[in-house]
């Protein structure tokens, strides 16, 4: 019963800490609908699906070889967990840079190419704020981690209201990434603090690259999933139609997607500290499907209304498809909740190989659908994600409610 209660607490913590984030995102979506146009937004958002493509890179498995990390040998991974971040976030930076300078170079666009560099800045903050970030999930702090990363969030948001209002242009949607990044590493250390051991030594690699690399490829696919779509859109169909597509995305999917990476968030360090972990996986689906479905429902019934409200009657069109959108939510914690369980046990390439097949269906849908209006592509991709997130979390979930089948 505490392992439950403590379960729910985090989880809502980082709920809440999502839906902080996405209520103040939802004020920046209103501003700068009111106050630029979809071609603009349309930039801001190839910008930062970009930059997100990348920023994925640093999702490579290092946090959760801290998390999962024997005690004896914790302060020599903690070492090389250091040394790793340091030299591939400035990797990343430097990529980043480099893929700005070339996209100039080759189309001559500007203001998308100072976008992508601004983005690039944010990799020289993250370093020396990651390993205290996994001690800290390791020691079950998660709420506290949760509100650092809601406040980072919301501040952005409130920063990006405000340059929406005076100073209307795609920058106010990506300079705040830049802005509030001090604000997280200075929480984080804060939080954990956390010095180097040279008496410890270094971790072997091996064990890095081993379990780190599937981890890296499935956030590659899982950032392709969510991002790769827009710089799609924006090339079969233009700018215009890709501010719509994300002004849609961002009302429709926006709970789905925080809800969802506030369960990852605490659902792998939950699984790892259990014992029991068909149980703890089958009391996390229950818990979230609980909370999420009720949600999700009211917002996809109340979107006819509360769209052309907040946005303005131009952007009434949207309504629909986010009404469809907003459904995905369900499908999507089933999967979220399979995944990390496949994390936790170590079948990471399991969860590359569902991760990739997912993706590819939703691109898929993307290329065929959108020809056709939001609408329809909006009805295929929830037809899409139910079917294919529901088939690929069957033999977890299968075997979670029968707990015979399931190798604790």
């Amino acid at each position: 019963m505490r392992n439950r209660s403590e379960f729910l607490g985090q989880l809502l913590a980082y709920g809440a800490s999502e839906v902080a984030t996405r209520l103040s995102r939802l004020g920046v979506v209103v501003a700068v609908a009111r106050s630029m146009d979809a071609a603009e937004i349309g930039l801001a958002a190839a910008a930062l699906a970009t930059g997100d493509l990348l920023k994925a890179l640093t999702e490579n498995g290092v946090g959760q070889r801290i998390i999962a990390a024997p005690a004896d040998q914790l302060a020599a991974v903690c070492n090389r967990a250091h040394r790793i971040n340091w030299l591939w976030c400035a990797g990343l930076c430097i990529v980043q840079s480099l893929l700005a300078l070339l996209l100039w170079v080759a189309t001559g666009n500007t203001a998308l190419a100072l976008l992508i560099l601004v983005l690039a800045g944010e990799y020289l903050f993250m370093p020396a704020g990651l390993v205290q970030c996994g001690l800290a999930l390791r020691a079950g702090r998660l709420k506290r981690t949760a509100s650092i990363a809601g406040g980072q969030a919301v501040l952005a948001n409130l920063l990006s209201l405000v340059l929406a209002l005076v100073w209307p242009s795609a920058l106010a949607l990506v300079l705040p990434r830049l802005l509030t990044a001090p604000f997280w590493l200075i929480s984080m250390r804060a939080l954990h603090p956390w010095q180097r051991a040279p008496q410890a030594g270094l971790a072997p690699l091996a064990g890095f690259v081993a379990f780190g690399w599937p981890v890296l490829a499935t956030e590659i696919v899982k950032a392709a999933r969510m991002q790769a779509d827009k710089l799609l859109v924006a090339v079969l169909m233009g700018a215009e139609m890709l501010g719509l597509y994300f002004m849609a995305f961002n009302a429709g999917l926006s709970l789905a997607t925080s809800f969802s990476t506030a369960f990852a968030a605490v659902l792998f360090p939950h699984l790892c500290a259990s014992t029991q972990r068909g149980s703890a996986l089958r009391q996390g689906v229950f818990v979230s499907l609980l909370l999420i479905a009720p949600v999700v429902g009211l917002q996809s019934v109340l979107a006819p209304w509360y769209v052309p409200l907040l946005l303005g009657p131009d952007w009434q069109e949207l309504a629909r498809p986010i009404s469809i959108l907003c459904l995905v939510a369900i499908p999507t914690m089933l999967w979220t909740a399979s995944a990390g369980w496949m994390r936790a046990e170590n079948r990471t390439i399991l969860e590359l190989r569902g991760t990739t097949i997912l993706t590819a269906a939703l691109l898929l849908n993307t290329f065929l659908a959108l020809p056709y209006g939001l609408t329809v592509f909006a009805w295929g991709y929830l037809a899409t994600a139910c079917v294919v997130m529901t088939a690929l979390s069957g033999p977890v979930l299968n075997a979670t409610f029968f707990p015979s089948r399931l190798k604790a």
